[in-house]
């Protein structure tokens, strides 16, 4: 199996007045950027198999833009929203070995996934806003091999104008 772990784009703030971190949107800035990166992940990885993202809105609009990149509708994934390693791995064992799956969330969290499949520290790789990485998993799901890690910036190249 293949992860693709996309950190969501830029959002709100999170001291903004009246908003609660869990409905903060992407701001339009974030969404313009973003729709060329998705562009640019769409030109590199394949339609994926699978699609999660978390219940906080910014990563649930930041997967609504990835997915019309690639023509697919993502899931809610409760985990993805301050989860283990652990337990998001557990939930997607049960699919198939060779699936490419896309996780939508947060910092630390996508770090710490990262350094649990590797088997390093979580803040040698911290994911930007709209950055991502490919980690490809062993059999067991519980370690994996880095395959790319990139900034928003070089996948907004890959997407072109």
């Amino acid at each position: 199996m293949k992860l693709l772990l996309l950190r969501h784009a830029i959002a709100v703030p999170a001291e903004t007045s009246g908003i609660a971190d869990e409905d903060r949107p992407l701001t339009s800035k974030g969404r313009k950027r973003f729709k060329k990166a998705a562009r640019g992940l769409a030109a590199i990885v394949s339609t994926p198999d699978l699609l999660l993202a978390s219940p906080l809105l910014r990563a649930r609009e930041t997967a609504e833009i990835a997915g019309k990149a690639w023509g697919l509708k993502a899931m809610p994934e409760p985990l993805l929203a301050g989860g283990t390693p652990e337990s998001l791995l557990a939930a997607v064992a049960a699919h198939s070995k060779l699936a490419v799956v896309v996780l939508v969330g947060h910092e630390p969290d996508l770090s710490r996934l990262v350094a649990h499949l590797l088997g390093g520290d979580g803040g040698r790789l911290p994911f930007k806003k709209g950055g991502a990485a490919l980690v490809e998993l062993d059999d067991t799901t519980s370690s994996g091999r880095l395959i790319w890690f990139m900034p928003p910036r070089l996948l907004r190249t890959l997407g072109g104008d």
